[in-house]
C-alpha cells in the first residue's frame, strides 16, 4: 500500500514510473523521427503497427490504478518541496485526463495519425487534396470525439487548444486575432506603400551543400550542441526532443532559395535549445517538459526573427555569407541583404511568411480548424475553402493544394489546437526580447560580434529551467512583470517596418 511506505520512498516510486512511461514515448518518439527522415516508403504499415502498440502500451501504464493511487497519496504532501508538488500535482492532472481515453481510442488515433501521415505525403506528391481528404475526414472526426472526452465549456475547440496552451480558449484567441485584424492590417498597408526591396538575389542558384554546411555552422554558434543533437532533411521542417541530452532538428532544403533553409536551421535552433536547456534531473516528469507549446513557440521565433532577422545578427554573418556564395552576394550590400530578407508581402506559404503577414496565415488556420471542429466547415472541399480564406485576408490566389491546404503537416498528425501557438509564440517571443534588451544592456552588440551566448544565459536562466512549473502567462508575469501584451510585437514591428 502507498501508505505504508515514507514520503521520499513513495515519491522515487512515482520517479520511477513516469521515467518508464517517458522511455516508451520517447522510443515512439524515435519511430517518429525516422519515420520522417529514413523510413522505406514499404515499411510505412509495419511502422504504424508498432507505433501503435507502443501507444497503447504508454496509455495503459499511465492509466494503472497503482500510479493513481500513488498520485492521490503524495497530493498536497507538505513533506514535499514545492518542484515535487507540483510535479505530483501536474500529473494527477495528466492522469486524471487520461484516464477519460478508453485504450481503444488511443489505438485508433495513432493509427489514423499514422495513415493520415503517409496519405498527406501522397496526396502532396499527387498535388490533390482528395488524396488526403478521407483520412483528414477520419481524423477531425476522432477530434470531436476526443473533445467530447476532454469535456469543455463554450466551444469543442478549447478542449483541444489547452492540450497544448493551458488556459488558452477561443474567447482569448478571437480577441488577439481581432486584434491582428485591427492592428496589423494598417501596418501592412503603410508597409506595402514602401518601395519593395530588391530580393532576386535570394533566389539564385545557392549549392545544396554549401547551405548545409552554412545552416550547422549556425546552429553550432547558437549553442546547439551537436553532441546532443544532430540536423537532417525532412519533408518539414522539425524539431524532437527524447531527452535533453539527445535533441534533434531537421531542415529542408531549395537551390533556389537561400531564405528556405536558413531560418528553418535558425528556427528548429531555438526550439532544440529549449529542449536541451530543460532540467536533466527532471526527466519524465513535468517540470522536465516545456511550459507549453507558446512558450517553445516563442524561442523559436524569438531566434529566428528577433535574433536571426536582425541588423546586428548579420552584420556577423553577412560576411562570411559573401565568401560562401561571392557570385549571388558579393555586389549585394548588408543593408540591401537585410531589407530583403525582412520584404514584407503577402505569400502562399506561412513557413516562408514574413513577420506580418504569418499571423494572418495562422489566423486563417484557426477559423478553418474551429469550424472543422464544431462542424460549420466540412472536409469537402476544404482546398476551396482554404483557397477562399486566402483571397480573403492576404488577397493571394492559390495554384495548387501543394502550396495550399497540404502545405502543413500539423492536420496529418491530429494537431489541432496547435497553430494558434505560433502567434501566441511570436507575441511572448517580441516581450521576452524587449525584457532581454533591458536586462543585458550589451545584447546588441554581443549578437553583431557573433556572440550568442548573453541571448542563451539570459533564455537559460529565465527560461528554460523551469519546465512546466509556470503556466505560460505565469512565465511570462515573472520575467517581464505584465501577463503577454500585444502592444510588445507591435511596437517592434512599428520600429522595424516603418
Amino acid at each position: 500500500m502507498p501508505g505504508s511506505k515514507s514520503t521520499a520512498e513513495q515519491y522515487a516510486d512515482y520517479k520511477l514510473k513516469m521515467q518508464k512511461i517517458a522511455d516508451v514515448r520517447n522510443a515512439i518518439a524515435v519511430l517518429g523521427w525516422d519515420q520522417e527522415t529514413y523510413l522505406p516508403e514499404k515499411g510505412a504499415g509495419f511502422r504504424g503497427q508498432q507505433i501503435t502498440t507502443l501507444s497503447t502500451i504508454a496509455h495503459e501504464l499511465f492509466t494503472e490504478e497503482d500510479l493513481g493511487a500513488l498520485l492521490q497519496d503524495l497530493h498536497g504532501n507538505p513533506a514535499l518541496d514545492s518542484v515535487q508538488q507540483k510535479n505530483i500535482a501536474l500529473s494527477l492532472e495528466d492522469y486524471e485526463k487520461n484516464k477519460k481515453y478508453p485504450a481503444s481510442l488511443v489505438a485508433e488515433i495513432s493509427e489514423a495519425t499514422n495513415q493520415a501521415y503517409h496519405a498527406w505525403i501522397k496526396a502532396r506528391k499527387a498535388n490533390d487534396y482528395k488524396v488526403f481528404e478521407p483520412a483528414l475526414t477520419r481524423m477531425v472526426e476522432l477530434k470531436r470525439k476526443e473533445t467530447a472526452i476532454l469535456g469543455y465549456t463554450d466551444h469543442p475547440y478549447n478542449a483541444l487548444v489547452n492540450e497544448y496552451e493551458k488556459g488558452a480558449n477561443t474567447t482569448m484567441l478571437d480577441t488577439i486575432f481581432a486584434e491582428v485584424k485591427t492592428a496589423l492590417s494598417p501596418l501592412l498597408d503603410k508597409i506595402s506603400q514602401q518601395s519593395p526591396a530588391k530580393r532576386d538575389f535570394l533566389h539564385l542558384h545557392y549549392d545544396r551543400n554549401k547551405q548545409w554546411q552554412l545552416g550547422i555552422d549556425i546552429l553550432k554558434e547558437m549553442g546547439y550542441d551537436m553532441k546532443a543533437g544532430r540536423q537532417d532533411i525532412s519533408e518539414h521542417p522539425f524539431t524532437t526532443s527524447f531527452n535533453p541530452l539527445d535533441v534533434r532538428v531537421t531542415t529542408r532544403i531549395d537551390e533556389n532559395d537561400f531564405s528556405n533553409m536558413t531560418w528553418s536551421c535558425i528556427h528548429e535552433g531555438g526550439h532544440a535549445l529549449y529542449e536541451q536547456g530543460l532540467p536533466q534531473e527532471q526527466y519524465g516528469l513535468p517540470c522536465g517538459e516545456a511550459a507549453s507549446l507558446g512558450i517553445h513557440e516563442s524561442q523559436s521565433r524569438l531566434w529566428e526573427n528577433n535574433a536571426g532577422r536582425s541588423l546586428a545578427f548579420w552584420k556577423f554573418q553577412y560576411p562570411r555569407l559573401q565568401r560562401t556564395f561571392p557570385e549571388n552576394l558579393g555586389n549585394v550590400s548588408l543593408q540591401d541583404f537585410y531589407k530583403a530578407i525582412n520584404h514584407v508581402q503577402p505569400s502562399l506559404i506561412r513557413t516562408e511568411a514574413d513577420e506580418i503577414t504569418y499571423h494572418f496565415h495562422i489566423m486563417i488556420r484557426y477559423e478553418i480548424e474551429k469550424g472543422l471542429i464544431d462542424g460549420s466547415i466540412s472536409t469537402k472541399d476544404l482546398n476551396h475553402t482554404w483557397n477562399d480564406y486566402y483571397r480573403q485576408y492576404l488577397h493571394v490566389d492559390v495554384p495548387s493544394d501543394t502550396q495550399g491546404v497540404l502545405q502543413d503537416i500539423h492536420w496529418s498528425h491530429g494537431s489541432f489546437g496547435y497553430f494558434p501557438t505560433y502567434s501566441l509564440g511570436s507575441f511572448y517571443a517580441a516581450q521576452f526580447f524587449t525584457t532581454a534588451q533591458q536586462q543585458v544592456p550589451e545584447l546588441e552588440e554581443a549578437i553583431a560580434s557573433g556572440n550568442y551566448q548573453p541571448l542563451l544565459d539570459w533564455l537559460r536562466n529565465n527560461i528554460h529551467p523551469f519546465g512546466r512549473y509556470y503556466t505560460s502567462n505565469e512565465l511570462c508575469e515573472k520575467i517581464t512583470g505584465k501577463p503577454l501584451q500585444f502592444s510588445y510585437f507591435l511596437d517592434y514591428a512599428t520600429k522595424k517596418f516603418v
